[in-house]
């Protein structure tokens, strides 16, 4: 083994005889294996905060969070994005997932696609990025060059740039401001880094964008306050979560979700503040949204 391949493309011993093993057995390696990857994750959360924190001021801003990646990466990054509109009531673009290869590479490999940093570069650019928003690069190796182009090109504008790999001392790490190195060693199936690189991405990518929001006032202690209630099962969680903050009964809560159009935050504020849907849109807009900051301008100090 040559000292430049990356640890997630080096074989491990330990692994060599996985298709002799009785299939409970090679289960049960799998997920010892899986097992060190939070820890491992865990190591990097001083530097992901850092990353968080220097994003927010943009975000509030208006400023957006950009991934971009190939491959299974890219698809990681495609999905957190995806997520936080239902989840935090995001705008559309405002987390955006970019992907080697468009669309199609979603469901299939293109080839080459991963090294064209041109078109990675080419991505942030045609986003128009800039000093308000955050691009951070993901790459198991930490040597796609489509993240590394995007990541480049952002900094080139501006914005806060992060980097998360599975290798030390990598390309993408060193032209990111924030490179958070997530090192897992070399995968069960050496090189798949779907595997143990794989979980770490998606760990690291869940964190980032909670966080974010956790910051941007979207939630309300670890309530979804800003859930859009898009489906029976939505409306029924945007009743709970109403009546875990405001005590109220079933009725008022039915009526008080029903007037702010299924806005858990805007509920929450006609019940408490005793004000109507319209000033309760008012007056979360006076706070940029955040029901904490309302809460405590209306009603009383929450707890």
């Amino acid at each position: 083994m040559t000292t430049d391949v990356p640890t997630t493309e080096a074989v491990d011993e330990q692994y060599s005889q996985i298709d002799r093993m009785p299939t409970a057995d090679l289960a049960r390696l799998m997920n010892r294996a899986d097992s060190t990857v939070p820890d491992a994750v865990g190591r990097c959360a001083e530097d992901i905060a850092l990353l968080v924190d220097q994003a927010v001021p943009g975000l509030r801003a208006g400023g957006r969070l950009v991934y971009a990646g190939a491959g299974t990466a890219g698809r990681l990054g495609v999905l957190d994005a995806s997520e936080c509109p239902p989840t935090f009531n995001t705008a559309p673009g405002e987390v955006v997932g970019l992907i080697a290869g468009g669309e199609r590479a979603l469901v299939s490999a293109v080839e080459g696609a991963e090294d064209d940093a041109a078109a990675g570069a080419q991505a942030v650019i045609d986003l128009d990025i800039g000093p308000l928003d955050a691009v951070v690069g993901v790459s198991a190796s930490g040597k796609t060059p489509y993240a590394v182009g995007a990541v480049e090109e952002a900094a080139r504008r501006g914005a806060t740039t992060g980097a998360m790999v599975c290798n030390t001392g990598s390309r993408l790490a060193s032209v990111a401001a924030h490179p958070i190195e997530v090192v897992v060693g070399p995968e069960l199936v050496a090189g798949s880094t779907r595997l143990k690189a794989g979980t770490a991405q998606k760990l690291v990518l869940n964190m980032i964008s909670t966080m974010s929001m956790v910051r941007l006032g979207k939630t309300y202690g670890n309530l979804m306050v800003d859930v859009q209630s898009t489906n029976a099962k939505l409306r029924e969680r945007v009743q709970r979560i109403v009546g875990a903050v405001t005590g109220a009964e079933p009725d008022v809560i039915e009526k008080a979700v029903s007037a702010a159009d299924g806005s858990a935050k805007v509920a929450i504020l006609t019940i408490l503040a005793d004000v109507d849907a319209a000033r309760a849109r008012e007056e979360l807009e006076r706070d940029s949204g955040v029901l904490r900051a309302a809460l405590e301008r209306l009603v009383r100090p929450q707890d």
